[in-house]
């Protein structure tokens, strides 16, 4: 191959070598850029010592350089003055760095790249002179190492800059395509390993619908085959495939660490070793910084390495607009919950662009508007309004309505009224769950007030021991009414809820007439007479009681549009709830003017007493809460 390779030369026939020469170019451009890192990371110990560090060594195999020695690089540097450092094997480092960014050059001066004459005349500026004593300075390190454009050029800036212009040219030179794959340079075996990884970018990629991205390419290099894959836009966002034998070592970066983790969690089932993932400056990327992680892949059989690859391929997709996803979830659930959502529609092969591409947080925010109506308050979060796991639950419909609708050719505005629907239809399911748990705490205060009577009823017959027994039932209904306000409140673990608020102020309610009952016990020795009007008393509550029972129930279909009668069954209940208290005002006064003729001793009294306030309490907290109902109801049928 050397004879051949100088023949050619020889004949001015150098474009017959670019396949090669854009082959070595690439490992060049693995080598440099670890050179770049290595340069970087010394110089960061070498002023923080104290630090953790690392030696690199996975980054260095990665890049196909087998030098060991260039592991205690980084542990042994030091800094022997300000911005001046000593960096073992460093005038090496920058030479090979060098020699690395010529080599790049070659296939783009044999292609006769326009751009390959400024790129040579850049690449003669940083032809460092070997001071041999293994000492930089912190500019020397810059200029060869620095990815900020605005603080001038360096050799890292004209290796970028190449390697675009190489990818270029490679994606030119492709002499066949497998499956959609630009391919050159490989043997017949490698034909089965790039038909695997295109078979699971095919298979997801109608996902990305109408986005960029996606295309690949293959070689060979040495004993290894590289797949590369043109995922996003940014220079940082880059996935690089060695295959070597049964092991496919993946080399993926990014400048969203978050999608980075993600892209670990896509593998499932298959053991993959995850060096540690490391962070890397370049002012030329998004908040300066990109992260790069490296996994290996060992296979039992060849068929199962090409369902790994297989695998590898099909999960790409979800990458893609990955993080513009996931800040749009975030402004419906907690940011894990968002990551777990792309996770399961990842897994379940729906993606998010096709909900992207059919409105996205908009898709929700109308959804909301539709099923709260004037209800909802600026801020409000749809995790708040109805609970996490059930914004969950909507959204992953989203996701999967929206893929459905549009792989299906529906309009956007059907899936849109189909997303809509679904959050009404929880909303209400959501609603008419609450609603049923507080009418049966409404039942639970019927059954106390029903108690009272039964206690008053005993307690005028001389009959001790049965209120006595009849304190003990009220205890029992009160504990129960508690356990249905908790029930629902454990339901609805964030934000406001009217129906838990109308509960809450129920409970009061529940609260009184249970201690109603206590009180009358504490009398035993009471008037027939003031047992007699505390009796007047409990009727309205108890009739009020009642009524608030139907006024929930008819609450259900207060809404507007309904037939009227079914509004006035609702506006009917309010009303006696109210004319009730104020028959409980007047027979309070009954108990108090047979109190205040009664002479026997407060202590004998004081039941009676107590008991009368806590009926009138009751009363009170009656009226509130059907008021409260009332203002509800009349909201939602004016907004909606």
């Amino acid at each position: 191959m050397a004879e051949k390779n100088r023949i050619l030369d020889a004949l001015n026939e150098q474009a017959l070598l670019l396949p090669s020469l854009v082959n070595r170019a690439l490992v060049a451009n693995d080598r440099v850029k670890y050179r770049f890192t290595l340069l970087q990371a010394a110089q960061a110990h070498a002023e923080r010592p104290d630090a953790v560090t690392s030696s690199l060594r996975a980054e260095r195999l990665a890049a196909g350089v087998q030098d060991g020695n260039l592991d205690r690089v980084v542990g042994d540097s030091e800094r022997i003055g300000k911005g001046r450092y000593h960096i073992p094997d460093s005038s090496r480092i920058i030479r090979e760095a060098y020699a690395d960014a010529a080599e790049m050059l070659e296939p783009l001066r044999a292609a006769e790249i326009p751009e390959s004459v400024v790129f040579a005349q850049r690449l003669l500026v940083f032809a460092m002179p070997d001071s041999g004593n293994d000492e930089l300075a912190a500019g020397e390190i810059h200029a060869v190492t620095s990815g900020d454009r605005a603080s001038g050029d360096s050799l890292h800036l004209l290796v970028m800059d190449m390697h675009r212009a190489l990818n270029a040219l490679q994606a030119s030179l492709a002499s066949e395509t497998i499956d959609g794959c630009r391919a050159y340079g490989i043997r017949d075996a490698d034909r089965a390993l790039i038909a695997a990884f295109m078979e699971g970018i095919n298979r997801t990629a109608p996902l990305k619908f109408d986005h960029p991205g996606l295309s690949a390419t293959a070689t060979r290099v040495g004993d290894k085959l590289v797949l590369q894959n043109d995922i996003g836009t940014t220079d940082a966002h880059v996935l690089v495939i060695h295959v070597a034998g049964r092991t496919a070592t993946v080399t993926y970066t990014d400048v969203h660490l978050p999608r980075l983790l993600f892209f670990q969690s896509l593998f499932d089932g298959y053991e993959v070793e995850w060096q540690d993932t490391r962070s890397r400056k370049d002012a030329g990327t998004e908040d300066g910084v990109y992260h790069l992680c490296v996994g290996s892949y060992t296979s039992r059989s060849g068929a199962r390495l090409r369902e790994y690859l297989g695998h590898l391929g099909s999960r790409l997709v979800f990458l893609i607009d990955w993080n513009r996803a996931r800040k749009r979830l975030r402004l419906f659930v907690p940011h894990k919950a968002s990551i777990e959502l792309l996770k399961w529609a990842a897994d379940g092969n729906i993606g998010h662009m096709a909900w992207l591409k059919a409105g996205g947080e908009q898709l929700i925010f109308d959804a909301m508007s539709f099923a709260y109506g004037g209800q909802l308050r600026p801020g409000d979060r749809l995790d708040a309004l109805l609970t996490e796991t059930r914004a969950v639950r909507f959204l992953r419909f989203n996701l999967k309505q929206a893929l459905e609708g549009l792989t299906q050719g529906r309009p956007v505005s059907l899936v849109a009224d189909e997303i809509r629907t679904e959050l009404a239809s929880q909303v209400r399911s959501t609603e008419d769950a609450m609603l049923d748990t507080a009418l049966e705490h409404a039942g639970l205060i019927v059954e106390l007030a029903d108690t009272v009577r039964a206690a008053l009823e005993a307690a005028q017959a001389g009959r001790q021991r049965e209120v006595a027994a009849m304190a003990e039932r009220a205890k029992g209904w009160e504990t129960a009414a508690d356990l249905e306000l908790n029930n629902a409140r454990s339901t609805l673990l964030e934000g406001d809820n009217f129906v838990l608020q109308l509960m809450s102020e129920a409970d009061d309610i529940a609260d009184d007439l249970e201690e109603a009952v206590f009180h009358i016990t504490l009398s035993p020795m009471a008037s027939s007479r003031s047992i007699a009007a505390l009796d007047k008393l409990v009727d309205p509550v108890a009739h009020a009681s009642r009524e608030l029972v139907k006024a929930l129930a008819a609450s259900r279909h207060a809404r507007r549009g309904v037939p009227r009668e079914d509004m006035d069954d609702f506006l009917q209940a309010v009303h006696a709830i109210r004319t009730m208290e104020h028959a409980s005002d007047l027979a309070e006064r009954e108990v108090k003017r047979a109190l205040a003729n009664d002479a026997r001793p407060f202590s004998e009294v004081f039941g009676i007493v107590e008991a009368a306030r806590n009926l009138e309490e009751a009363a009170d907290g009656l009226m509130h809460v059907a008021l409260l109902l009332r203002d509800h109801v009349m909201g939602k049928v004016i907004h909606a």
